[in-house]
């Protein structure tokens, strides 16, 4: 009988086997630990100037390498974006180091970085087989180094996806409603600071080895910037997860999983926005905006270097321009524009001056040089000027369908659509950065045989399409979208769960 009186199984107070009390629910994040986590997004921000910049401008004018065949060895980062779903799935089911998230960033980040370098170093290797071929072609060596370089660029993407996927994961778990958006935006203004920064570094670094004149020096720089810059990359993503999931992280008090962007397959999500005829005509606008937006990632900084005649260094700087003007687009639709003009007005306001921007960077192609002495060669301050006025565009045109799109958003079904937006955002944006590179080397080159008109008609094709996504918006109906759409949406998930 004395042994009862220590057994915690049969007292009152003991923790139920059947019902174990829940644990106590972690602290609230504050600004200091989401700036902190911002962090990790930052240096995808740096390294999104070396990948998407960088490499293309120097395989497109220093290599030789066809636009077309640039772009889409590029884009097969982009391309492999699906496998976020397995990642996802994977940081859900196998902790890594004892931790849901943190594990799969740091080691996802890890093989960044390592992938990185050896994607330059196989960029060199397919240059110096087109120079000794003479130009390039799918045979020989050059076809064998194109395909060794598309696959690293996937095997790059992968080890984006193995990091990006499980750190946006933890973002929802690190947060409650009431501060998850505050979270995303903090996340999202670091993105725009890490693009900033690192097109600063980048040019930095290379005017020392521009001054030198010799192609073995800049391939030497490149080499020592594709170590740094991704080393540092990794010590920042250490630095903003550090700790945080185990202090931090709700995961094991929901008592079901949340359904995010990396649990969305591309089935389901084409069946959900293309559920009714809202979520459709929406779905359309995206696919619009977005090839409007991001046709000249693959030929920005090649329409600099082959029009304007700028260096490396000077090329790479227009991501900060292009960062600046995203960064005050940001802020000022969000406290100024939207509650001025409202969400939808708004947006098609930021389409209509993204128009403009991209008609200012083709008329900045027609600009004298200031300087006399260089001839055949546009005003490089005016493109800066325009950059970074279509970045502020682009800031205005990207929050402004955000926020639009919140409101197009069933409560119930709110991870399904938003995740299956994210996806489908993914693969547009791949189809757009090699559609970009495809657009100037098979079209506007091949038909009027002079780069800057070559470049024009990659401009003026985005164009085109941000005046589609205006009209789309035309179409766009919320109040519509709440009385039928919202239905709709809950027929396709109920059938797939039948």
């Amino acid at each position: 009988m004395a042994s009862d009186r220590f057994d915690l199984s049969s007292s009152p107070i003991a923790p139920s086997v059947d019902h174990p009390e829940p644990p106590p629910t972690p602290p609230k994040l504050t600004l200091a630990t989401m700036l902190r986590l911002g962090l990790f997004q930052m240096g995808l921000g740096m390294m999104s100037v070396l990948t998407l910049g960088l490499l293309n401008r120097l395989m497109g004018n220093e290599l030789a390498i066809p636009l077309d065949v640039a772009a889409g060895a590029i884009a097969m980062h982009q391309v492999i974006a699906p496998a976020r779903v397995w990642f996802g799935q994977l940081s859900d089911a196998k902790p890594l180091f004892g931790l849901h998230r943190s594990g799969y960033v740091w080691v996802g980040a890890a093989l960044l970085a390592m992938l990185s370098f050896a994607t330059v170093q196989v960029m060199w290797q397919l240059g110096a087989a087109v120079a000794a071929a003479g130009q390039w072609s799918w045979e020989g060596s050059v076809g064998l180094w194109t395909v060794a370089l598309g696959i690293l660029f996937a095997c790059y993407g992968l080890a984006i996806s193995a990091s990006s996927t499980p750190f946006t994961a933890l973002l929802v778990d690190v947060s409650d409603e009431d501060n998850r958006s505050k979270l995303v935006g903090v996340a999202w203004s670091m993105l725009m600071v890490g693009i900033i920064v690192g097109a600063i570094l980048t040019s930095i670094l290379l005017k020392v080895a521009e001054a030198a004149a010799d192609p073995a020096v800049l391939q030497g720089a490149i080499n020592r910037l594709f170590m740094v810059v991704p080393t540092v990359v990794v010590g920042l993503a250490l630095t903003a997860t550090w700790g945080v999931e185990k202090r931090f992280s709700r995961y094991g008090l929901r008592s079901h999983l949340i359904e995010r962007e990396d649990q969305i397959t591309i089935g389901r999500a084409l069946r959900v926005l293309t559920a009714s005829r809202q979520t459709a005509i929406f779905f359309c606008f995206l696919l619009a905006m977005t090839l409007g937006l991001f046709l000249q990632e693959a030929v920005l900084e090649n329409y600099g270097g082959e029009v304007f005649k700028m260096p490396p260094s000077a090329t790479t700087s227009l991501n900060a321009f292009f960062g600046t003007g995203t960064l005050v687009g940001l802020i000022a639709t969000g406290f100024v524009l939207i509650p001025k003009l409202g969400k939808q007005r708004t947006t098609k306001l930021g389409c209509l001056l993204t128009t403009v921007s991209l008609g200012l960077i083709v008329l900045a192609g027609f600009s004298a040089h200031p300087d006399p002495a260089v001839v055949g060669a546009a005003n490089p301050d005016t493109l800066k000027v325009a950059v970074g006025l279509f970045g502020l565009t682009a800031g205005i045109v990207t929050t402004g369908a955000l926020t639009l799109m919140l409101d197009l958003t069933a409560a119930e079904t709110a991870g399904t659509f938003v995740g299956a937006w994210g996806l489908s955002q993914a693969l547009a944006k791949a189809a757009s950065t090699w559609l970009g590179g495809l657009i100037y080397q098979r079209v506007g080159l091949a038909l009027f045989g002079q780069p800057i008109y070559g470049f024009a008609t990659v401009f003026g094709v985005e164009a085109m399409m941000m005046l589609v996504a205006i009209g789309l918006l035309w179409w766009v109906n919320v109040r519509e979208f709440k009385t039928d759409s919202q239905q709709a949406i809950a027929q396709v998930l109920q059938v797939e769960m039948d």
